[in-house]
């Protein structure tokens, strides 16, 4: 009863993701289901398979957002934004944690989008941070805004005994369109636990990589970076660069949904694995 007890206390204060559907402490043999709407009328149904990541807060950013759409480019006369592409991955890997009992905190949102099965995602600026704040056009504004947010979530959650926290931001690269980039990792290198965040993704996915397409090569890397939200942030951070929007290879791994998908699962994996 104290398990089923923490799985709904863990969805509701889930960064206020909403109602759940369906909370059946009789039922055995079968996952609780939980149904939370910012992951959109078609993924709101969240079965939560076990408490293994119950002790677990997860501070979850996707970059740019609202005024700033990122790094884009034109393909078959669509714009294919980062922000857009970034925040389907990211909320995939919010609801894979959750399955697993973690406390999730999705630090930019959009209250309509959800989790979409679309190639071309459309651009909109309407995303907002934690707490309903919009989001400002200037940089050092924004950053500063997520990692006030982030901090007062962590100090708070400290206060609650949760010991590990960590924050995992995600963005897309854009470099010229012949250079072909594998997921790659960031971390700062003051912070012994971000370092072995990042590894412990790294190690994952390049595992994934050499399962799934033999002899190919991962050249993906992990270093560290003295970034604003890397340096910034209290809680261990891993900043995750998903690919280059402008090569077409990369965008492979992002247009296609099954794809964005496979990311989110391989990154929950190797968070459950660290």
């Amino acid at each position: 009863m104290k398990n089923q007890l923490f799985y709904l206390a863990t969805a509701i204060l889930l960064v206020g993701l909403s109602s759940f559907k369906d909370y059946d402490t009789n039922t055995k043999g079968s996952p609780k289901v939980l149904d939370f709407e910012i992951f959109g009328e078609n993924h709101a149904s969240t079965p939560i398979l076990n408490n293994e990541l119950s002790d677990h807060v997860y501070y979850i950013v996707s970059g740019h957002g609202g005024p700033d759409p990122g790094a884009n480019t034109k393909v078959n006369g669509k714009i294919v934004a980062e922000d857009e592409y970034a925040y389907d991955v990211s909320l995939r890997l919010a609801k894979n944690l959750l399955m697993h009992g973690a406390k999730v905190y999705m630090i930019v949102r959009d209250e309509n989008d959800g989790i979409r099965d679309h190639e071309y995602l459309e651009i909109d600026t309407d995303e907002v941070v934690w707490g309903g704040e919009k989001i400002p056009l200037n940089q050092s504004a924004r950053l500063r805004q997520r990692t006030r947010i982030i901090n007062e979530l962590y100090s708070e959650n400290s206060r609650k005994g949760y010991e590990i926290q960590r924050v995992i931001e995600t963005h897309v690269d854009s470099r010229y369109t012949d250079h072909k980039v594998d997921i790659f990792f960031y971390y700062n290198d003051r912070k012994p636990e971000s370092k072995e965040l990042a590894e412990g993704l790294y190690n994952t996915v390049q595992q994934k990589y050499n399962a799934k397409q033999k002899g190919r090569g991962y050249t993906g890397v992990v270093k560290s970076r003295d970034l604003w939200m890397i340096k910034e942030s209290k809680p261990p951070i891993v900043y995750i660069e998903l690919g280059n929007i402008t090569n077409e290879f990369d965008r492979k791994r992002l247009l296609l949904a099954d794809n964005r998908q496979a990311i989110a699962n391989w990154f929950a994996q190797g968070l459950m694995n660290n």
